[in-house]
């Protein structure tokens, strides 16, 4: 919805909107890109003028501002019906998949900007160096993040799509994999016969899903086959170098300023699919060089006494296992503190042995409640995070419940020795943590 709000603000749309908990931090930055934001939802908020009403899938129909737009009479779309207007009448590009999604919808975008393309963008976070998720560019590209909760992506209208991956997630609506694949591969059929569907290789269920596209299939993945494949990954002091082909032919070799090995991959289906759209290797290869990042992916937020600190978005536990590697690959022999804050209780409760064992890589885990995004807070969230603590210490690594986000950075202040390194991971309010600490960096060094 941010990301939205920042793009049709670009195109000179008159945008208001009203967060029932929006921080501070984002309340005070969205006015100062001059996007009237109020607190809390009231049918007041809505002004006589609109001609829209666009709302996130968690408002509900009996909403005081959803009523009110609907006693006038005001059109309302919700957030992915209105990305599938918008991308009528440009060429649109979608990114999907379990993983990845923000972070190659970024580089995407980054890359095509580089190129002169002037794209307009639409990511699930900001990106480092703009201060926004979204935003509007010169040219007919629209590429768009493209989640596939709920089947939300089966309201876009997209010529073109990259598949990163499909995993076991978002289990209120997707109970087993295959049902997952199912609705992929609904999304894959939507693309029209001359789009592109570009599909990653390596994962068995992403090709499955690709076979229902009537679109031009073209592969990316780490071995030879695809159609698109690396070799010769080396880690540097910034992040990754690789080379990489097209079939047959050697296409360049590239610089990649992200760690995480992961990462690569990604890199590897944005070059693709900016140079099907028109790019030039040069141009790539400074767009790759000098990308940015995007916030809460292996964001490093500073050093607090000696303690280097990290914040990450990872939730799902293959997310968990490739950061915490990340953690040790740039890290060494450093002893990595994770906290960690679950996200739903749906996918809690079906992943708990896959998330205890990927978090057993750190050597100490926080566990705070899990987040209850779109479901009906209930001891659960506190008996299923207790119970996570409980089977990582029975595989070897100390880990404890921890009541609240306060209580999490009292722990580091207290316990965490300077050398260590401090990670927090989740797709709930766990930043929080991160932005305390970076205004306490900003007031130590103010005096």
């Amino acid at each position: 919805m941010q990301a939205l709000a920042q793009m049709m603000h670009g195109f000179r749309c008159r945008i208001t909107g009203s967060d029932r908990t929006i921080s501070d931090r984002l309340f005070w930055q969205m006015h100062q890109q001059g996007l009237r934001v109020n607190r809390g939802h009231d049918a007041a908020n809505i002004p006589e003028s609109a001609d829209v009403l666009i709302y996130s899938p968690a408002v509900p129909e009996d909403n005081p501002e959803r009523l009110e737009a609907s006693r006038y009479g005001l059109p309302q779309l919700s957030l992915s019906q209105a990305i599938g207007r918008m991308m009528a009448g440009r060429t649109g590009v979608s990114v999907a998949g379990t993983h990845g999604k923000t972070s190659t919808t970024a580089l995407l975008g980054h890359l095509l900007e580089s190129a002169g393309l002037s794209p307009s963008v639409l990511a699930g976070a900001e990106s480092r160096g703009r201060g926004v998720s979204g935003w509007a560019g010169r040219g007919s590209l629209l590429v768009v993040e493209s989640c596939e909760y709920r089947e939300h992506f089966l309201d876009l209208t997209p010529n073109h799509a990259i598949l990163l991956n499909i995993e076991p997630d978002h289990f209120d609506c997707f109970p087993t994999l295959e049902s997952s694949i199912e609705t992929f591969g609904r999304f894959a059929a939507q693309l029209p016969d001359d789009g592109t569907l570009l599909v990653n290789a390596n994962c068995s269920s992403a090709m499955q899903a690709a076979l229902q596209s009537q679109a031009r299939i073209v592969t990316f993945g780490s071995r030879v086959g695809a159609d698109w494949w690396l070799s010769d990954m080396r880690q540097t002091a910034r992040g990754w170098r690789f080379r990489l082909f097209h079939q047959s032919s050697f296409f360049g070799e590239f610089d990649l300023p992200l760690p995480g090995r992961h990462q690569v991959l990604n890199a590897v289906a944005a070059v693709a699919m900016s140079r099907h759209l028109g790019a030039r290797r040069r141009h790539i290869a400074e767009g790759l060089r000098t990308f940015p990042g995007v916030a809460r992916r292996f964001e490093l937020i500073g050093s607090w006494r000696g303690v280097t600190l990290i914040d990450d978005y990872a939730h799902h536990p293959t997310a968990i296992h490739l950061t915490l590697k990340t953690v040790r690959e740039r890290f060494g022999r450093r002893r990595v503190w994770c906290a960690f804050q679950p996200h739903q209780i749906s996918r809690t409760q079906a992943l708990l042995p896959e998330f205890a064992r990927s978090l057993c890589v750190a050597d100490q885990v926080l566990m705070a409640p899990v987040f209850a995004a779109r479901e009906i807070e209930s001891d659960d969230q506190r008996r299923l995070s207790f119970e996570m603590a409980e089977r990582i210490n029975r595989g070897g690594t100390p880990a404890r419940y921890v009541e609240s986000l306060d209580e999490i950075r009292a722990t580091i202040e207290t316990e965490a020795r300077p050398g260590d390194v401090f990670i927090t991971l989740g797709a709930g309010d766990i930043d929080r943590i991160a932005h305390e600490f970076t205004q306490r960096l900003q007031r130590h060094r103010a005096s």
